[in-house]
């Protein structure tokens, strides 16, 4: 990469509280409540993550003409040369669906398939987590940095779920053997808050299995930016691969092994 990517972040944080507004005007109005499903019927799509999705593809539109744009609920072109935009219009739409006040609009700029800006923008709270490669992380202006935890057994570790029930049940299985090793466990179901809260050092680490390219690009670029150990699907075959994981430095090895042991490969 030869560019600064300061400015797509600008972009990419002035198009996101758009699309966070749009989403919380939506919640208001119970556009929220017109609901469909995509791979299982747990698996749950709103005209609000629809509407956001095309407002984000609108601005960009006009704002970086003839960019490609890769989203969760429209799909778009599996190849990522260039400078690509990939949108997750609602992280944690299950949240959304209830009221529970913890999901973001995700908006990343990748080169050659890999995050180089990024936002995250939470509708409720109004928080914005920002980053550059190679520039660092900031919530809301304040640079961030993980936390220094250094023993696995006094460790907060974030999870996530699939939406298959037969995926589910061997991912429950291997995350109560792993309850037994760290602080504690937390699922709060939206991953790049999740990511989020690792580069925050709310969290000292998270994995999940089967995340989109959407639910990651910004996220993991945020965490990766404030200092986080990340491994992206496909990159440890030892985990399998789909697996996304973050981790502050000093227990990254440590959680690593222990997860392999307690089956995370095999979910």
């Amino acid at each position: 990469m030869s560019f600064d990517p300061r400015p797509l972040v600008d972009i990419a944080v002035t198009v996101a509280k758009e699309a966070a507004a749009l989403v919380q005007r939506a919640r208001h109005d119970a556009v929220a409540a017109q609901v469909d499903t995509k791979s299982t019927e747990t698996d749950v799509v709103t005209q609000a993550d629809l509407a956001s999705e095309q407002l984000v593809r609108d601005r960009l539109a006009v704002l970086r003409p003839g960019e490609p744009v890769i989203g969760e609920e429209e799909g778009g072109s599996a190849a990522v040369e260039g400078l690509t935009w990939v949108v997750d219009p609602i992280d944690g739409t299950v949240n959304y669906l209830y009221g529970y006040p913890h999901y973001a609009v995700s908006l990343a700029a990748q080169f050659d398939g890999v995050s180089v800006a990024g936002a995250v923008v939470e509708p409720v709270s109004g928080r914005v987590w920002t980053a550059a490669r190679g520039h660092g992380s900031f919530l809301d202006g304040t640079r961030l940095s993980v936390s220094s935890a250094t023993r696995l057994d006094l460790s907060l570790v974030g999870y996530g779920f699939a939406y298959r029930a037969d995926r589910r049940r061997r991912q429950a299985e291997t995350w109560a053997a792993l309850s037994t090793r760290v602080r504690d466990i937390r699922r709060a179901g939206a991953a790049s808050l999740d990511l989020c809260a690792v580069a925050a050092g709310w969290l000292d680490a998270y994995a999940e299995h089967a995340l989109g390219r959407w639910d990651w690009a910004a996220g993991a670029l945020v965490a990766s930016e404030a200092g986080a150990v990340v491994h992206l699907p496909g990159e440890d075959p030892a985990f399998g691969d789909d697996a996304t994981f973050a981790a502050t430095p000093a227990i990254a090895a440590d959680l690593r092994d222990a997860l392999i042991d307690c089956g995370f490969a095999n979910v």
